[in-house]
């Protein structure tokens, strides 16, 4: 069950938009509530194969929603991200716009709006949140965990990168404020999540006494999960479905 639905945002009318544009999936049996989850997109935006990923948690028995961080960009066409980074201009020039709609304060602006908006959905339990994301959306999860550890009890990160940098914003560096159990599972021969990274995140969950996994998973690529990239495997992207909601099933439910 899929329900495209529009979150009003402080900023959403000055932009011309009602909301901010989302989607929701819940599970085809039972009335609910269930379990609130965010699933957090991956850079190729907003496309079929991530209402795979958001109708397969929901199968799961979770109640899910599927924000699209671009929209502030307003309505675009499908994005190719191959393309993109094999220097199409006209693919080039799409990314390089719903990128720059976004940054790190808008996503937890954002994500404050879509906690509240869950709180007010009778299908969902959202007093505690689980969170996931997929390359940036991974980033976007681990940094919600740490600005809202009150209301965010479980975060995954899947392929994500630029997790413990040395920026003076480096997402590493809210593992103090952090309470949620987190599985962090990093690509294979990913330069933007290396193994000095992987090493430095790990040290700072430790040290914040956080139920943490951080590694990263040999032979899976950066990408590995949704259906439609170049880099998927199956094999892996199951092993993450069933880490996924074992995750989720031991806090949630």
């Amino acid at each position: 069950m899929k329900t495209d639905v529009s979150i009003p945002t402080p900023d959403a009318a000055e932009l011309g938009f009602d909301g901010a544009r989302a989607f929701v999936f819940t599970p085809d049996k039972g009335d609910g509530p269930w379990p609130a989850t965010i699933l957090y997109m991956d850079a190729p935006a907003i496309r079929p194969a991530m209402f795979e990923m958001g109708e397969r948690l929901a199968q799961a028995g979770y109640y899910v929603l599927l924000p699209d961080v671009f929209w502030r960009a307003g309505p675009y066409p499908p994005l190719d991200i191959v393309k993109a980074r094999n220097g199409d201009p006209e693919m080039g020039a799409l990314f390089a716009k719903l990128r720059a709609s976004t940054n790190a304060n808008l996503q937890m602006q954002d994500t404050k709006v879509y906690l509240d908006w869950l709180t007010t959905q009778p299908k969902a339990k959202a007093g505690k949140v689980g969170v996931t994301g997929y390359c940036m959306g991974g980033g976007i999860a681990l940094r919600a965990a740490g600005t809202f550890p009150d209301r965010i009890s479980v975060a995954a990160s899947f392929h994500g990168g630029n997790l413990a940098t040395d920026e003076d914003d480096s997402i590493h560096k809210l593992a103090p404020q952090m309470q949620a159990k987190i599985l962090v599972a990093g690509a294979d021969e990913d330069r933007s999540f290396d193994k000095a990274q992987c090493e430095r995140l790990d040290a700072a969950l430790k040290a914040a006494n956080l139920d943490a996994e951080v590694s990263i998973w040999p032979g899976a690529r950066h990408g590995w999960v949704p259906t439609d990239m170049p880099v998927y495997d199956a094999d892996h992207a199951e092993r993450h479905w069933r880490e996924l909601t074992a995750l989720f099933d031991g806090v949630l439910k």
